[in-house]
């Protein structure tokens, strides 16, 4: 399991693995540096990595029930929910 990916490395199908921005990067990278337009490299942290920090950190389970009633449509649900969490 590769917890980090240079931005180099990844592209649109990766969106699911680093996020939209940093494939969106990776796909710049790719796309633009042959041009001769530079883009910063970098790298992202995978989906992948975060996850078995929560898990590692052990506030998994307690995420996980903080977040199993809410609904999805009402941003004030969750705003309620992370001031609990922070208390």
């Amino acid at each position: 399991m590769r917890f980090v990916r240079w931005f180099s490395d990844v592209g649109l199908s990766d969106v699911g693995l680093v996020g939209g921005k940093n494939a969106s990067l990776g796909e710049m990278i790719r796309s633009l540096s042959p041009l001769g337009v530079r883009v910063p490299d970098g790298f992202a942290i995978t989906a992948d990595a975060y996850r078995h920090f929560l898990r590692h950190a052990g506030v998994e389970e307690e995420i996980r029930q903080l977040i199993a009633g809410l609904e999805r449509e009402t941003c004030r649900t969750w705003s309620s929910a992370a001031r609990r969490s922070a208390a």
